[in-house]
């Protein structure tokens, strides 16, 4: 198969393909079979964010650039009509294409992730929860990458520690409950409450998840949303998905935003080791943090 160096829209336009261009990510030798995948979803609370922006672009390029093929999904926005399922289908669809498209696209489908951003992360959290619902089995993601992660539309208070982060950070503290829930009832049309499970996959119980595959969630240091992501996280751990959960120093909200900083280059190290990993993990029970 031939290796495009530039990204290529693909699946009527629902996807851009950044074709991985170096080593394999577990070993940085040279590709010589089909490679790691990433499905990739960029934030932008639900009704913003393109497939330009660095968290799209830039991380796709840069795993790309280490072995990594990324599938970034051009999702439907929220706003004109558009509520969920929209975006989620979306994701559905771009995860069932890649799949099955593998051999053109040289993936290894068990070592091929899903993972999102922020709102991103939300739609592919729900996504995998859709997944392991439904009657007729498509193949799971080989792990969830969660980055920043919004999942809860009713978040509890942060603690006394990222209480004193955001005040000395006002800019950072822009998801308080007010914000936060208003952000979900755009996304669902109407209240949270009775939400389905798919669109604040936060609320999951641990009998929810078994069968969820392993997760590496990267945390924003002095970002409230941080809350949501800890508690699925702890429910994670409660039902043994095997989890490496992190808290990225010295950040807020956004970070793979802005690829100017040193954070953003670090958290892309810590997904290529973990992508690295995936075929391990999947047979491994537990966590680690």
């Amino acid at each position: 198969m031939s290796r495009l160096s530039e990204p290529y829209a693909a699946a009527d336009g629902l996807v851009r393909v950044y074709t991985a261009s170096a080593g394999d990510a577990a070993t940085d030798a040279p590709t010589t079979g089909p490679t790691p995948g990433l499905v990739w979803a960029h934030g932008g609370g639900f009704v913003a964010g393109d497939l330009d922006m660095p968290e799209a672009d830039w991380v796709a390029r840069t795993l790309a650039a280490r072995g990594i093929t990324v599938v970034s999904i051009d999702y439907r926005l929220v706003g004109d009509g558009c509520r969920y399922p929209a975006p989620s289908d979306d994701v559905l669809a771009a995860w069932r294409w890649t799949l099955d498209n593998a051999g053109e696209l040289g993936i290894d489908p068990a070592r091929t992730a899903i993972g999102g951003a922020s709102a991103g992360a939300n739609l592919v959290t729900g996504a995998v929860l859709r997944l392991l619902a439904e009657a007729v089995s498509t193949p799971l993601p080989a792990g969830v990458f969660l980055a920043y992660p919004t999942l809860l539309a009713v978040q509890p208070a942060p603690d006394a520690a990222l209480r004193a982060l955001l005040d000395a950070d006002p800019a950072a503290d822009r998801f308080g409950p007010a914000n936060v829930r208003a952000m979900y009832e755009g996304y669902l049309g109407g209240p949270v409450d009775d939400a389905p499970l798919a669109a604040v996959p936060g609320r999951a119980a641990a009998s929810e998840l078994a069968g969820f595959p392993p997760v590496l969630m990267i945390n924003d240091e002095a970002d409230e949303l941080r809350v949501s992501g800890e508690a699925f996280a702890a429910t994670l751990v409660e039902a043994g998905v095997p989890l490496e959960l992190v808290v990225e120093p010295g950040t807020e909200h956004g970070h793979l935003n802005r690829p100017g900083e040193p954070a953003a280059s670090d958290s892309i190290e810590r997904v290529v080791r973990w992508i690295g990993t995936l075929t391990t993990l999947r047979t491994t029970e537990g966590s680690s943090s």
